[in-house]
C-alpha cells in the first residue's frame, strides 16, 4: 500500500515539475477560486438572514418590541439608528401576528379608537375637548405620514372657544405642522398645495391662511397662490409670449419669400402690438319671439265688456234742503232714459330673455408691423428686381397683416392703413445671414450600438494584447544553454545474460509497474 502511495506520490510530483510557471500559478489559483466559492456558499447557506419586523419606529416603541423580543428568546437586531427591528426571516410573519394581537407596538397616543375603549359618563366637557383635540392631532399626522416623502409628522391645532353670546365674533382656527421628510425630497407646488387643503379640511373654521408647515431643517413650504403674481413675472410672460408671436409670423413670411427669392435673399422682421386684457362680461338680453311684426307669445288674455241701456227712476229727495244744496234751486221731475258701453282688455307676451356669459381670451393683435428686405437678382443693379414683383410682395404682406390683426380692428383699416404697416427695401446685402439648421438627432438605439461596438473593441484590444505577453513570456522561458563538449565514444561492453535480464526488468517496471511490484514482492517473500 505505501508502494502505490509512493508511486502516485511520484507520478505527482513529476507531473507538476514539468508544468511551467504560468500554468503552475493559474492551477494554484483555480483551486483557490473553488474553496472560496466553496466557502462563500456554506456561509450563505449557514446563516440567519434578518429582515426588518417594524420600521421608522420610535425609541420608545423600538424599546417596547426588543424587551417582548428577547424576554420571548428571540433573537433580534436594532438597525437604522434605532427606528428599524430585525428578526429572523422564517419567523417575521408569525411575530407580527402575535405582536399585533397583544396590542406592541404601543405608541401611548390618543386617536379616535380612545372613544369607543374608554366611553364613561365621568369625563366633563373640558375633558372631552381635550381628548377630542389630541385625537384630532394624531389622526391628522398619521394621514400625514401616509404621504410620499414624509417619515413623521408633528400636527398643534389651536381651536377658537365657543361664544355663549351671538353677537361675539366667532375665532378662527389655526394649524403647526412639523414634517420629518426624506433627506432630499423635495415637494412640488401641486404637492405643498395639497398638503394645506388637506389640513383646512380636516379642521373646522380652518383657513389656509393660519396654517403653517415646516420640515426637521426649518424650511417653511408656503403656499403659492395663482391670482397673485408678481409684476416682473406678468410681464416677463407676456414679453415671451409677444415675442413668439412675431417668431411665427417672421419664420411663415421668411418660409414663403425664401421660396420665391432665395432664403438668402431675403431678410424679414416683424414687431406686433398685443393686447393681453382678458374681459369677462355678462349680458341679460330680452328679445321678440317673432321678429317679424316685433311682438312675442300671448300667454294670457283677458277681455272685459259691459252694456247697459233703459229708463231710471227720477232723483229722490226736495231740491234745496240738503247740507250741500243750493237753496230755491230747481229740481228736476220725470223719469230719465239713457244707454252706457265699456270695453277692457289684457294681453300677457312672453319674450326671449337671453343671459350670456363672455369670456373673450386675451392675446389679440392689435397692431402689426412687416419690414422686409430684398437682395435684387443683380446685387450691383437695384433695377433687375421689377416693380411687378415688389407690388406681389406688397400684396402678399398685406394678406397677411390684414388676416393676423384682430377682426375689431381691421375691419377699421383702409388699404393706406395697411400700406403704411409694410415696408419693402431693395438693397444690396453687405453680409449675408446664415441660417443653422439643427443637428439630426440621433435614435435611442444608435447609442447603444456605438457603445456595444466601443466596448467589443475594447475587448478585441485587451486580447490580443494578452495574447502577445503570453508568447513574450513563453519566448522567455526557454534559456539556451551553451553547447556541452562532447563526450567521447565508449565501446559497448559485450552483451551479457545479466545485462539482458536487467534490461527486461527495467522495461518491465516502465511499462507494467504493478507487475513489477508484484514480482519484487515475490522475490522478497522467496528470501
Amino acid at each position: 500500500m505505501n508502494s502505490k502511495w509512493k508511486e502516485w506520490w511520484g507520478r505527482a510530483r513529476s507531473f507538476w515539475q514539468e508544468r511551467t510557471k504560468k500554468q503552475k500559478w493559474l492551477a494554484i489559483g483555480g483551486i483557490a477560486a473553488v474553496l472560496f466559492s466553496i466557502g462563500i456558499g456554506v456561509f450563505f447557506a449557514t446563516r440567519t438572514e434578518m429582515v426588518p419586523l417594524y420600521s421608522n419606529l420610535t425609541p420608545q416603541e423600538a424599546g417596547q418590541i426588543k424587551a417582548t423580543l428577547d424576554g420571548r428568546g428571540v433573537s433580534a437586531e436594532v438597525a437604522d439608528g434605532g427606528t428599524t427591528i430585525k428578526v429572523p426571516k422564517e419567523q417575521v410573519d408569525a411575530l407580527k401576528v402575535e405582536l399585533a394581537a397583544e396590542g406592541i407596538p404601543n405608541s401611548g397616543v390618543i386617536d379616535y379608537s380612545f372613544f369607543g375603549q374608554n366611553a364613561s359618563f365621568g369625563m366633563t366637557d373640558n375633558e372631552f375637548n381635550m381628548v377630542k383635540l389630541k385625537a384630532m392631532q394624531t389622526e391628522l399626522a398619521n394621514l400625514m405620514k401616509t404621504i410620499d416623502g414624509v417619515e413623521d409628522a408633528k400636527v398643534m391645532i389651536n381651536l377658537p372657544q365657543p361664544s355663549v353670546f351671538v353677537s361675539d365674533e366667532k375665532g378662527e382656527a389655526s394649524a403647526s405642522i412639523v414634517l420629518r421628510t426624506k433627506p432630499g425630497y423635495q415637494f412640488s407646488d401641486e404637492q405643498i398645495r395639497a398638503l394645506y387643503h388637506l389640513v383646512a379640511k380636516s379642521v373646522p373654521n380652518l383657513s389656509t391662511d393660519n396654517i403653517v408647515i415646516m420640515n426637521q431643517f426649518f424650511e417653511y413650504f408656503d403656499l403659492k397662490n395663482d391670482s397673485g403674481n408678481s409684476t416682473g413675472a406678468t410681464f416677463a410672460s407676456q414679453q415671451q409670449i409677444k415675442k413668439q408671436i412675431e417668431r411665427d409670423i417672421q419664420r411663415q413670411v421668411q418660409q414663403m419669400l425664401g421660396t420665391m427669392m432665395g432664403q438668402d435673399k431675403v431678410v424679414v422682421s416683424v414687431t406686433a402690438d398685443v393686447d393681453f386684457t382678458q374681459e369677462k362680461r355678462e349680458e341679460n338680453l330680452v328679445a321678440p319671439v317673432g321678429e317679424e311684426n316685433d311682438e312675442g307669445i300671448a300667454v294670457s288674455v283677458q277681455r272685459i265688456k259691459e252694456t247697459y241701456a233703459g229708463s231710471g227712476a227720477p232723483p229722490g229727495g226736495t231740491a234745496g234742503t240738503g247740507m250741500n244744496e243750493t237753496p230755491g234751486y230747481q229740481g228736476a221731475s220725470g223719469a230719465t232714459n239713457g244707454n252706457y258701453e265699456r270695453t277692457e282688455e289684457t294681453i300677457n307676451n312672453e319674450v326671449n330673455k337671453i343671459k350670456k356669459q363672455i369670456v373673450e381670451s386675451p392675446y389679440k393683435i392689435r397692431d402689426l408691423g412687416i419690414q422686409v428686405m430684398v437682395e435684387p437678382p443683380d446685387p450691383d443693379d437695384p433695377n433687375s428686381l421689377t416693380t411687378e414683383a415688389v407690388n406681389d410682395i406688397q400684396k402678399i404682406l398685406g394678406t397677411i397683416v390684414r388676416t393676423s390683426i384682430d377682426k375689431g380692428e381691421a375691419q377699421t383699416l383702409t388699404d393706406e392703413d395697411i400700406n403704411s404697416r409694410i415696408v419693402v427695401s431693395v438693397q444690396k446685402f453687405n453680409g449675408k445671414p446664415t441660417f443653422t439648421e439643427p443637428d439630426p438627432v440621433r435614435p435611442a438605439w444608435w447609442w447603444y450600438a456605438a457603445g456595444a461596438g466601443a466596448l467589443l473593441l475594447i475587448a478585441l484590444l485587451l486580447f490580443f494584447w494578452l495574447r502577445r505577453r503570453e508568447d513574450e513570456e513563453e519566448d522567455e522561458e526557454f534559456v539556451f544553454a551553451p553547447p556541452l563538449p562532447a563526450e567521447p565514444e565508449l565501446p559497448e561492453p559485450p552483451e551479457t545474460e545479466e545485462r539482458m535480464r536487467r534490461r527486461q526488468l527495467e522495461r518491465l517496471a516502465k511499462e507494467k509497474p504493478d507487475e513489477f511490484a508484484k514480482l519484487l514482492k515475490t522475490w522478497l517473500s522467496e528470501e
